[in-house]
This record gives C-alpha cells, structure tokens and sequence, in this order.
C-alpha cells in the first residue's frame, strides 16, 4: 500500500486506513491486522496515533487484542467515521473540557478497573519517570490517562477521550506545552502521576478525584496562568 502523504492529524489517518481496509474486505473478519509499529511506518504516524485509534476500535467492538498474539477484526459491519477534532480547539478549551471530565472517571474506574489496568498504569507512569526528553515524556503522559479512561470500560467513554487525546495533537498545544514545560514542573507531574494510581489502585474514588482535579489544575495554571 502507498504511504498516505496528505497532511491530516495522525488518528484521522489511521482511522480512515483501517475502516477502508476492514470495510473493504482487505481484512476480514478473524482476520490478523499489521503491527502497530508496520501501520504506523506505512502512514508515517507516530505509533501512539496508532494505538490511540486502536483502543477506540477495541472499545467499540470492531477489533480484538489478544497479548502476545496480535489485534483480529472481531466483524465486519461497516465502521462509521470518527468524530473529528475542531481544527481550532484551543488549550483553553482543552483543559476546560478535561477538568469537567477527566475526574469524574474515577469512581468508573474505582468500580470497574481490573488488575491488568492498575498494572498497565503503573507500567507507564514508570516510563514517564525516566523519559528524558520532552516527546518521550508527553507521549507517557498521554498514555497513563488513556489508560485510566479505558480502565472505566466503558466504550463511549474511551471514545470520548480518545478525541481528548487527539486535541493534544494538535500544534498549538504541543508548542505551548513545551514553552511552559521546565524540569521542576515535570517532576510535580510524575508525583502527581503517582498520587492519582496509588488512589484508584486503593479504589478510593474520592482521593483519586481530588488528585485528578489538582493535577489538572496544575497544568492548566503552568499552561494558561490561570
């Protein structure tokens, strides 16, 4: 297949490749899909565009991930399109939708996580702790609060989110992130990082809402100054 050069948002080029191909037949149902890391160098993706597209297909039924084996087409019903991202969403208004809805998911996650989630978020908040540049740091960042949306398992939630974590993508974010990020900064949140999975791994809904909310708030006040 030719690489896609059309200069769209990652999750949007992946989501159109593998609707067109498991709509097309090209990948029937049972049907094995290519690796994370082959779509990603086909399109010319960063992975975690890939896997972000992934989860949400995973969530909706549409595809199955097995460890250690691969990710199958669970079915072959036609994938409708993904909403896309408003082109102009600004990191205001990012972080407002983020602190109306990222902490609400805790009690979700309190009540339905499994410990393969709790695993899966200490294994990446483990990860941001030592990554040393600010690309290896932000894509940590975005995966541990991936991973606690899907820890809900609930299939529109991590739908939903999953347009949250392609606002990030966006230029004007990633550019104002980097301007405000400092080594100090970076530290109070992996700390933070590491409150909010201590407290839905003890299922404690209350202290990992509240750490949820301080946390953002933290980020929108190093971000905006607000």
């Amino acid at each position: 297949m030719d690489r896609v050069l059309v200069d769209r948002k990652p999750t949007a080029l992946v989501q159109d490749f593998l609707s067109g191909a498991i709509n097309s037949g090209a990948y029937p149902a049972g049907a094995k899909l290519p690796t994370e890391r082959a779509i990603a160098e086909e399109l010319g993706v960063p992975r975690s565009a890939v896997r972000d597209v992934l989860s949400v297909l995973e969530a909706q039924g549409w595809v199955v991930r097995i460890v250690g084996s691969g990710t199958y087409v669970a079915k072959r019903d036609v994938i409708e399109p993904a909403p896309s991202v408003p082109s102009d969403a600004s990191p205001t208004e990012i972080m407002a939708a983020r602190l109306i809805f990222e902490p609400r998911l805790a009690q979700l996650v309190v009540m339905n996580a499994k410990a393969a989630d709790f695993e899966r978020m200490e294994d990446y908040t483990r990860r941001g702790e030592v990554a040393d540049d600010f690309e290896e740091f932000e894509h940590w960042d975005a995966m541990l609060h991936e991973a606690i949306a899907e820890a809900t398992h609930n299939p529109l939630i991590v739908a939903i989110y999953a347009t949250i974590t392609a606002a990030r993508e966006l230029a004007e974010w990633g550019q104002l992130k980097r301007l405000t990020i400092t080594a100090e900064r970076r530290d109070a949140y992996r700390q933070e990082h590491r409150e909010i999975v201590a407290a839905l791994r003890a299922r404690d809904g209350r202290a990992a809402e509240a750490a949820l909310t301080a946390h953002l708030l933290r980020v929108r006040r190093n971000l905006l100054g607000e």
